[in-house]
């Protein structure tokens, strides 16, 4: 049997640009990849966004697919579980943002605890406006979007020490903000 009567698996047609392989693929893996996202995924409206990824991922690294290292199951199911994975890391590092009042005064008493934590969330945006350009970004992606060190640094072309270094020292100056703001307050309750 020659190379070119050599039957081509799914994502080898993908590859190869054939656009009925991409309709085949969701046919045949589609439970899999289903199922797979049903079970890390906090719910179902998370695992149906999960499953779209998934088969972008599929058809962007159809190429990689290598018959010979493993069978084209255990390839999607590798790619399923990895893209799955990375989700679940991302929504652990989300935070949950509450915006700052530009009010104070309409909130009743009871809400006194939320509104010293917007006071505080506050201070730390000023403080944090108060750092270098480069500093802010680098904070900027650790605490919203958060990146590692080392993925900072990647994206951001510096070092991994000036990352290190200017996430440790734009914490302690926000840090530092808010101490005295706690302090500041404690004048006042004293006096």
């Amino acid at each position: 049997m020659t190379d070119s009567k050599v039957q081509k698996s799914i994502l080898q047609r993908i590859a190869a640009g054939d656009k009925s392989a991409v309709e085949r693929c969701i046919d045949t893996y589609g439970g899999l990849v289903w199922s797979l996202a049903r079970k890390l995924s906090p719910n179902e409206a998370e695992a149906e966004d999960a499953v779209q990824e998934i088969f972008i991922e599929l058809w962007k690294n159809a190429a990689r697919f290598d018959a010979v290292q493993s069978n084209e199951v255990t390839f999607v199911a590798m790619i399923a579980r990895r893209r799955l994975i990375d989700r679940l890391r991302q929504s652990k590092r989300r935070l949950e943002t509450v915006p700052i009042a530009d009010d104070v005064n309409k909130f009743e008493p009871q809400y006194s605890e939320q509104l010293d934590v917007r006071s505080d969330a506050a201070v730390a945006f000023r403080a944090m406006q108060q750092l270098r350009p480069e500093q802010q970004k680098v904070l900027q992606l650790a605490i919203y979007q958060g990146l590692s060190h080392q993925e900072i640094s990647a994206a951001t072309s510096l070092p991994l020490g000036t990352v290190k270094t200017y996430v440790r020292r734009g914490l302690n100056q926000i840090r530092t903000a808010l101490g005295v703001r706690l302090l500041d307050a404690a004048k006042e309750v004293s006096s």
